[in-house]
């Protein structure tokens, strides 16, 4: 019987009594049961979907989409203001972004910046509901490669390429939203200018990078604690960021004061006079900007400040730290 043996594409012969051995059991049985262009109809099908299944939906890619996605829950999305149509090399001071977001009318920006926020959203939730369409497809397509019943990749063929051709939609789909798009201006955001000609307007949604804490250089010693914290992808411009801190578990009034927000402009920063043996709650976020919009997740991180010590200063002691 395994005489008849039918290995796909890249695929090895396996021993007898294999998951595999058996499928190749019931391929041979079921090429006794059909004719011979129907089984090569079959087989050529079958091997099709394979060949999509590794190329378009490998487990590989459908698990790097999922760390974009928890990466994009991190980010920051900010409005940018750029004219509608800039010719190369315009010298007119009034199209320079800079210039134009003075003109802009404040009550509308605020107005558009609800709406960045509610589209930010929105395009987070469907990208969890494609993604969520694309785990179950190759579910879905597993299952029918590893059935043994070769009515689908026969007369129902029809419907397993209108399946396949709804997973490319559906890809698709995800790739673009996974781009913030252009927020949709319904009434003129700059007012008149007297003479000056003002440029149409559009407003983009980017997104920035999360700031995280950089964990291995991150410490507590006795009485004071060094943060440093990185971004995936250094900004152009150097940025602004807020350091929060605060004792956990505070029990007098002189703890209940452990705590406070400490503007930074760089990546690094020591926050002094704490108390020894006791755990603090430390986030690192960028400073609040004009152009923020949404900012779902800030970047935490406990550390216990060491004790004071016994005996010598030659005593040491082990930080603990915990990860929020």
């Amino acid at each position: 019987m395994m005489s008849a043996y039918v290995a796909g594409p890249g695929l090895d012969k396996m021993k007898l009594g294999s998951p595999q051995s058996l499928l190749d059991q019931e391929e041979a049985e079921d090429q006794q049961l059909l004719e011979p262009e129907a089984w090569r109809t079959y087989m050529e099908r079958r091997n099709a979907l394979r060949e999509f299944l590794t190329l378009e939906l490998s487990p590989q890619l459908l698990k790097r989409h999922h760390a974009r996605m928890q990466l994009l829950r991190k980010c920051s999305y900010h409005i940018e203001v750029l004219p509608k149509h800039l010719a190369l090399g315009d010298q007119n001071p009034l199209v320079r972004p800079s210039t134009v977001f003075q003109l802009i009318d404040p009550w509308k920006f605020q107005r558009m910046k609800k709406v960045g926020m509610a589209q930010t959203k929105i395009q987070l939730l469907l990208l969890r509901d494609l993604l969520e369409q694309l785990d179950h497809s190759r579910a879905e397509l597993d299952a029918l490669l590893e059935s043994p019943d070769p009515r689908p990749f026969l007369a129902d063929w029809v419907l397993v390429q209108r399946r396949l051709a709804e997973v490319l939609a559906t890809m698709d789909s995800f790739l673009t939203m996974m781009v913030p798009g252009q927020l949709y201006i319904k009434h003129r955001l700059v007012s008149d200018v007297g003479a000056a000609k003002i440029p149409h307007i559009r407003l983009m949604l980017s997104t920035k990078m999360p700031v995280m804490f950089d964990r291995k250089e991150s410490a507590a010693h006795q009485d004071w604690a060094r943060l440093r914290w990185f971004v995936t992808i250094q900004p152009a411009v150097p940025e602004q960021y807020e350091l929060r801190f605060r004792l956990l578990d505070p029990r007098t009034q002189q703890e209940c004061a452990q705590c406070g927000v400490i503007p930074v402009a760089a990546c690094t920063f020591d926050v002094r006079n704490l108390l020894p043996n006791c755990s603090y709650k430390f986030t690192i976020k960028r400073a609040e900007s004009a152009t923020l919009v949404y900012e779902p997740w800030r970047d935490s991180l406990t550390l216990q400040t060491q004790p004071r010590p016994l005996e010598g200063p030659g005593l040491s002691h082990t930080i603990r730290e915990v990860i929020f």
